[in-house]
C-alpha cells in the first residue's frame, strides 16, 4: 500500500459509519436507554411525576468497593472521548485545536464558561420548576452517594466526566463530522441539540426540552468560537452545583425537583 493510500481522505460513507459507531458506543447508546427508561416510567403505575430518576447512585454497600466502582465508571466513560480524538487525528491539524480543548486561552475559557453556566443555569432552574408543576418530569435525585469522605470528590469527578464526554462528543466531534459530511448548518445544530435532549429523556419531557435548548446554545457557541473548553467549564460548573449542592444541602430544599 502506498503512502498516498494511507493518507487518502476518508470517504463520506466511512465518516458516516464512524460517526454512528462512536455515538453507538457513547451517548447514542445512552439516548436509546433513556427512551426505554422513559417508556418504563410512563407505563408504570402512577404518573411520571411520581417516578424517580436517580444519578450518581451507590454501587455497593461496602464503601471501598463502592469507591472503586465509581472511579472505574468515570474512567471507562471517558474512553469514547479518547476514541473520538484519536479518529479526528486522521484529519489535517491538531485535534486538540480542532476541538478547542487546548490550554492556549485559560482565562478566556474560564470566563466564557462561567458566563454560559449562568446563562443556562438560571433559566434551567425555572424550566425544571415549571416541568415539576406540570408533572412532565420525574422526581430528580442528582446524587445518591452515602455521606462518606470520598463522596464530594467523586461527585466533582463525575461532573467533569459528564462535561468532557458530552461536549467533546455531542458538540466538538459530532459538529465537525456532520460538517465534513456536508450537512446543512441548521441540520447539524438540530441533530446535536436533539441528541443532547434525547439522552436526558429518562428524567422526563422537561429535561428533554431544557437540554435541547442548551444544545442549540452550545452548538452555536462552538461554531462561532471553535472552542469546546468553555462548554466543558460551563457544564462542569452546572453539574458540580447540582450534584454537590444536592449532596450537602438539606433535602427539603429540593422538593420542587
Amino acid at each position: 500500500m502506498t503512502v498516498e493510500q494511507h493518507t487518502r481522505p476518508a470517504s463520506r460513507r466511512v465518516l458516516g459509519t464512524e460517526t454512528l459507531l462512536v455515538l453507538g458506543l457513547s451517548l447514542g447508546q445512552s439516548a436509546v436507554y433513556a427512551v426505554v427508561s422513559l417508556t418504563a416510567k410512563l407505563t408504570a403505575d402512577g404518573p411520571l411525576s411520581k417516578q424517580t430518576a436517580s444519578l450518581n447512585t451507590s454501587q455497593s454497600a461496602r464503601p471501598w468497593l463502592d469507591l472503586t466502582y465509581q472511579l472505574l465508571g468515570i474512567v471507562f466513560a471517558l474512553l469514547p472521548v479518547l476514541l473520538a480524538v484519536h479518529l479526528l487525528a486522521r484529519d489535517p491539524g491538531d485535534p486538540a485545536r480542532t476541538l478547542g480543548v487546548d490550554l492556549r486561552r485559560p482565562g478566556s475559557d474560564l470566563a466564557r464558561g462561567a458566563g454560559l453556566a449562568a446563562l443556562i443555569g438560571l433559566p434551567g432552574l425555572a424550566l425544571f420548576w415549571a416541568a415539576a408543576q406540570l408533572g412532565i418530569n420525574a422526581t430528580l435525585v442528582p446524587a445518591g452517594l452515602p455521606p462518606l469522605w470520598w463522596a464530594v470528590p467523586v461527585l466533582v469527578l463525575a461532573a467533569v466526566q459528564n462535561a468532557v464526554l458530552e461536549e467533546v462528543i455531542v458538540v466538538g466531534y459530532l459538529v465537525n463530522r456532520l460538517r465534513q459530511l456536508q450537512w446543512r448548518l441548521g441540520a447539524v445544530i438540530a441533530t446535536s441539540a436533539l441528541l443532547r435532549g434525547s439522552y436526558h429523556l429518562y428524567q422526563g419531557f422537561g429535561a428533554f426540552v431544557g437540554n435541547a435548548v442548551m444544545g442549540v446554545v452550545f452548538s452555536l457557541f462552538y461554531l462561532r468560537t471553535r472552542r469546546v473548553m468553555p462548554l466543558i467549564v460551563a457544564h462542569t460548573l452546572l453539574d458540580v452545583v447540582a450534584f454537590v449542592g444536592y449532596s450537602l444541602l438539606p433535602k427539603d430544599w429540593f422538593g420542587w425537583l
